[in-house]
């Protein structure tokens, strides 16, 4: 019980108070042997997400699908439009003229799901903050980790 005590602080201060409400109950939480720190967290034989080493946490796509319930998690996405959609798919960049919307908590090198439609499409890191993203209209703004195409498979809500 108090690796998932750890996840939830992580993911409250990583993501937004509240977020960790939207955790499933039945997860599979790996330690490290060595430091006790948390190594991944599978839910139904999925990988949800993986510690890194400067602590924050690599989500996958439908682990971030899950979070988009709690309205601080949505703060921390961007959404992108009918034209970068296919190609953010596939798992390119994401560019800032193809931003539609973006969350007020997107830092630099932070974990950012990018949306379409309220789905998540894909997840990668963002090189530039907010208030940059919105204000500039050219440059990278999400560099795609994992995409939907990569994966081959379909979120189911």
């Amino acid at each position: 019980m108090e690796k998932f005590v750890k996840l939830q602080q992580s993911l409250d201060a990583l993501f937004g108070r509240g977020t960790s409400k939207f955790l499933p109950k039945d997860l599979d939480i790996e330690l490290s042997r060595k430091t006790g720190r948390i190594r991944t967290v599978s839910h139904k034989g999925k990988l949800l997400c993986t510690l890194r080493i400067n602590g924050s946490l690599a989500i996958s796509i439908n682990f971030a699908q899950t979070l988009l319930q709690s309205k601080t998690f949505k703060e921390n996405c961007i959404e992108v439009n009918k034209d970068a959609a296919p190609f953010v798919m596939e798992g390119r960049s994401v560019f800032c003229k193809h931003v539609t919307w973006c969350g007020k908590n997107v830092k630099v090198s932070s974990d950012t799901p990018v949306l379409f439609e309220n789905q998540v499409i894909a997840v990668g890191k963002a090189i530039l903050s907010s208030k940059m993203i919105s204000d500039l209209n050219l440059g990278v703004a999400i560099k795609v980790r994992d995409s939907l195409k990569s994966r081959k498979e379909k979120i189911v809500v």
